[in-house]
């Protein structure tokens, strides 16, 4: 209980100081309970317009309220609560509509004047929920949802989500089953909606209500995860075949939380639920929750198992998040409300750490091979060793800003710009850390340690424990006496990719002219044809697309600019297989390869003078070294 009330008065006294920059017209979140309970009515069945419709009853007082819409997402990082998706509000008292008023300074933000006598405010609206994927994340189909709290909720300023006390419920199209970590009331049947379609939920606090999403669907199944009752994998699909899944593909994830139990030696969530959507129809997602996670794989993730292979390393990484990013937390990232700014500067540890254990527990319960997942180690560390020429201006530290600057859009050229890469930068700076644990211990000690020691406390606990850097530097010179804060700070604000690890775990980063079975597969899914460390672009498929073309590479110096369609190599029609031969005759040559490519309405040719042939990364063993990826990567007894 004293370290509750610690935790709320740091979490409390940071974002103070953030609140300022709020419209002075909003009052800033208060440890206060907020006096009553309010009822929020979801409508979900409108699958064919994809419209949620929303009705709250809001214990009120006479005077000014404020709502509230949801900006600051966590998992998101960035204020991207969808308001343009808001349409139709309107509030209500005694059967009289009330006028609202959008605050001039914050968009997410609404006043009503509340007439003396009036004890309730009831408050209507619809969310539109995209049509299509350039209207944002398509979150409806005629087959499934995915419903998302805080896109269908509007919630009183002046108080801490967590003293806010909601009452949910949510109607579903008939015949549909639902999964999620929202708890049901004694005797209600677990997945199923009442006889009238809606399901309706205990009464929960706001910030939970807001971490705890569901998915539902007409074609649903629920599997449990080896002997423990209290966590499930729960998937929805676009048809019922792709829900046959073998049982020995369900024990790996089975094995998956019990080794990310081993890791941690404890656990934050009363019970845990997957959500998973196999779908070309609703839009990709992986996000964390502390009791659930929001996952999407390709429809034939069981049924085409070894062709999606890339796919399985995304479950192990939100499984982590339950400890790393929702139970330990930044404190700049537990904000007392969603309407507070985030601050990100420790994203290297919230990411970059669950993206390392990420890899590690695939391996470790068998969703990936060892192969596989030094396949995947080898294509992170080819995109730092051959293709981030950013870390001449940027580095680590301040991608953390991207989520708020770039907001995930297309950019020109993110080989130069750099995005997000805290991700995979991270990942590796961990690998260092890891190695060097290992080193200063003569193997005795890992990062292993470090997570029990960080993430493992106070077991059975599910209570927000945040951190700062010199946390992080303290917990690991609790394994390891060693210059952490420099060592840390070496690689994250350096101007050059965090490499040193890869040597350092006994492996080296090698290119061959055919790519690894988990590369192939990878091209086959979001990569596309990935020609970084050789021509220097990338190419989206059979397309012809150029989605990415690497800064003063061999494919920039010709003049090859992203968004150009590739129409013919050396004078024949473009196909890939096309431009793999000919990257391929041009090795110890000296004639160029030549594009014709189209821009737009325009045609226009490249000649592209590289000679070096296909550049596929794969990793090989340093003779003579210890093989400490060996050891990360074996599962724990």
């Amino acid at each position: 209980m004293n370290t509750t009330i610690t935790v709320t008065g740091m979490i409390l006294s940071v974002i103070a100081g953030s609140a300022l920059a709020q419209s002075p017209d909003v009052p800033a979140p208060a440890d206060v309970a907020y006096p009553g309970t309010i009822r929020l009515q979801v409508d979900a069945t409108d699958i064919q317009r994809r419209i949620f419709r929303v009705h709250e009853e809001i214990p009120v007082a006479p005077g000014r309220l404020t709502l509230l819409y949801p900006a600051w997402l966590p998992g998101n990082h960035a204020p991207r609560g969808p308001i343009d998706k808001l349409a139709g509000l309107v509030t209500r008292a005694d059967g009289k509509t009330l006028q609202w008023q959008r605050d001039p300074l914050d968009v997410y933000a609404f006043h009503v004047e509340v007439p003396a006598g009036v004890t309730t405010l009831s408050v209507d609206f619809q969310y539109l929920s995209p049509q299509e994927p350039a209207q944002g994340r398509v979150v409806m189909t005629p087959d499934m949802l995915n419903l998302q709290w805080n896109a269908v909720a509007l919630y009183p300023a002046g108080h801490a989500a967590r003293q806010i006390t909601v009452e949910p419920s949510v109607k579903l199209p008939p015949g549909w089953q639902y999964a999620g970590a929202l708890d049901l009331p004694a005797g209600a049947a677990p997945n199923q909606p009442g006889s009238d379609g809606v399901v309706r939920f205990n009464p929960v606090d706001f910030a939970t209500l807001v971490d705890s999403p569901l998915f539902a669907g007409r074609h649903f199944k629920r599997f449990q995860l080896g002997d423990d009752p209290t966590v499930h994998l729960n998937v929805v699909a676009d048809a019922a075949r792709f829900l046959v899944a073998k049982p020995e593909q369900i024990q790996l994830h089975a094995n998956l939380v019990a080794q990310a139990r081993k890791l941690f030696g404890s656990r934050h969530y009363d019970h845990y639920d997957f959500l998973l959507a196999l779908t070309k129809q609703l839009g990709g997602i992986g996000l964390e929750h502390h009791r659930s996670s929001e996952n999407s794989g390709e429809p034939g993730y069981f049924t085409e198992w070894d062709k999606h292979a890339p796919g399985r390393g995304l479950l192990p990484h939100e499984l982590t998040h339950s400890w790393n990013g929702k139970f330990r937390r930044p404190l700049g990232l537990a904000t007392a409300n969603f309407n507070v700014p985030m601050q990100d500067g420790l994203l290297w540890v919230y990411e970059g750490q669950t993206q390392y254990w990420g890899y590690v527990l695939a391996a470790r319960s068998g969703l990936w091979s060892v192969e596989q997942a030094r396949d995947a180690l080898a294509l992170v560390a080819a995109t730092y060793a051959d293709n981030r020429p950013g870390f001449a201006w940027r580095n680590v530290q301040d991608t953390t800003n991207d989520p708020v600057i770039a907001s995930r859009r297309a950019l020109p050229y993110r080989n130069w710009q750099m995005s997000e890469d805290y991700y995979n930068a991270g990942q590796l700076v961990w690998l260092a850390v890891d190695a060097k644990l290992r080193e200063l211990t003569r193997e005795r000690r890992s990062l292993d340690d470090f997570a029990r020691a960080f993430f493992g406390v106070d077991d059975g606990s599910w209570q927000v424990l945040p951190y700062q850097f010199d946390d992080v530097v303290a917990a690991l010179n609790g394994v390891a006496a060693h210059d952490w804060a420099g060592f840390l700070r070496e690689r994250i604000e350096g101007h050059r990719p965090p490499l040193d690890g890869l040597a350092a775990s006994g492996w080296k980063l090698v290119y061959r002219d055919k790519p690894s079975a988990f590369d192939k597969a990878s091209e086959g899914g979001r990569r596309g044809n990935d020609h970084s460390a050789s021509l220097g672009l990338v190419v989206d498929g059979n397309s012809g697309r150029i989605t990415d073309v690497r800064w003063d590479g061999p494919a920039f110096n010709a003049g090859v600019t992203p968004t150009s369609t590739i129409v013919a190599v050396n004078g024949r029609a473009y196909n890939h297989d096309e431009l793999k031969e000919a990257i391929t005759a041009a090795k110890g040559g000296t004639a160029p390869i030549e594009l014709l490519l189209k821009d737009g309405t325009l045609f226009r040719s490249a000649r592209i003078d590289y000679h070096d042939g296909l550049k596929y990364p794969h990793l090989e063993r340093i003779e003579g070294t210890p093989d400490r990826l060996g050891a990360i990567l074996a599962p724990r007894k």
